[in-house]
């Protein structure tokens, strides 16, 4: 039997870095997934060893199961399924990540692998598996790719393991109850905090729950959409030093705290009624496109307040005066400085339009990406063999 899950990304429709001094924000998952499949070998496929797949970069990690064992010892989190921090064997798992001789282009994921070596030994203790990881997310874009890896391989050891309770006989993806999915999301979150420091835990619970939240002050209030909207996801391939990004905003706030205050208290109303639009009664086909102008208002508004911080860049603003010549409505998602930038796309926008968008984008050296916004959340699905 393989068991594989799927968890979605992440895009930010209103709120970056304001959110830090108290506005409201409004996260949303997309339907583009970070998959991992587990398979526990046969008898006869048995060769002692615990493999990390990442089948996007043709990769693959192993360990002996033994010598992974004896390092980190038993942990109590196998017995309870109680997300554990790891802080006590954090050079420990380091030391197992550094002897796989990581490709110096490729040394961004050690934490990530080290996040995965913590989650698999407190969830499932110390058997030999292969357990494999593909994504539709472009890594370190903003899109939350680190978050769906944590929910998707937090999803299939607690599936695996007596911490949920499934149907096996059931074809196709299910989700979780409501205290299964508590559970993934503490485990992801303990996975995220080793590979990012201090999370804010938003991304790994869109990614858990699905659809859209709104958050403020630490609260995070849950959105449930009823509008069909469809985003064009832009990405300028540029890496973006997010720590830097905070910092210059907080510079700026601390030169201007008269009206960098204002610009909060703007992005906070934008995140109000943005919110308060997406919980409105699906509107009728007349009505769908006044809704979608007054959504893109929204994001154009945010967009503005988000070059008054200080934290776009000269590719996002190659993105939006190119959307901007098909009047569309594009911002920055995320920490900005590069990263993605999300375009909105109304639903009677031809795809001929969609079509020379991209092109015009991806002739600047830009990946793009459709996407759904507010699905579903974290799914599983049983692979069993006859």
């Amino acid at each position: 039997m393989e068991v594989t899950t799927r968890a979605p990304g992440k895009i930010i429709l209103s709120g970056e870095h304001a959110v830090v001094y108290g506005s409201a924000a409004v996260a949303s998952a997309i339907d583009l997934y970070t998959s991992v499949t587990i398979h526990f070998p046969s008898h006869i496929e048995n060769d002692g060893n615990l493999k990390l797949q990442l089948a996007d970069l043709a990769l693959e990690f192993s360990w002996p199961i033994a010598q992974v064992k004896e390092r980190l010892g038993e942990s109590d989190a196998i017995k309870c399924f109680e997300p554990s921090s790891p802080n006590s064997h954090r050079a420990t798992l380091h030391s197992l990540v550094e002897q796989q001789n990581i490709p110096e282009a490729k040394i961004g994921l050690a934490s990530g692998i080290e996040a995965f070596l913590w989650l698999y030994t407190c969830i499932q203790g110390y058997k030999p598996a292969t357990v494999t990881v593909t994504s539709q997310l472009p890594l370190g874009s903003g899109l939350g790719s680190s978050a769906a890896y944590c929910v998707a391989l937090s999803a299939a050891l607690l599936t695996l393991s007596s911490g949920v309770n499934l149907d096996m006989s059931q074809k196709g993806w299910q989700g979780f109850e409501d205290n299964e999915l508590k559970l993934v999301n503490g485990w992801a979150f303990e996975g995220e905090k080793i590979i990012h420091g201090r999370p804010s835990g938003i991304d790994n619970t869109v990614s858990t729950y699905g659809n859209m939240i709104k958050f403020k002050s630490g609260n995070l209030t849950p959105i449930i959409s009823s509008l069909p909207l469809r985003v064009l996801i832009t990405n300028t391939k540029v890496g973006r030093n997010t720590k830097a990004l905070v910092a210059g905003v907080s510079e700026r706030t601390k030169r201007h705290p008269d009206a960098m205050n204002c610009v909060f208290s703007a992005v906070d109303s934008i995140s109000n009624e943005l919110s308060e639009i997406i919980k409105s009664p699906a509107p009728n086909n007349l009505d769908m496109t006044e809704y979608e102008e007054k959504i893109g208002e929204l994001m154009e508004m945010n967009q503005g307040l988000l070059q008054c911080m200080g934290v776009s860049h000269a590719t996002i603003e190659t993105v939006l005066r190119t959307t901007l010549k098909y009047k569309l409505t594009s911002k920055l998602t995320g920490a900005g400085g590069g990263g993605c930038v999300i375009t909105l796309l109304p639903t009677l926008l031809s795809q001929t339009v969609v079509e020379k968008v991209i092109a015009e984008l991806e002739s600047c050296g830009f990946q793009n990406l459709t996407a759904g916004i507010g699905g579903k959340g974290v799914r599983v699905c049983f692979n069993i063999s006859s």
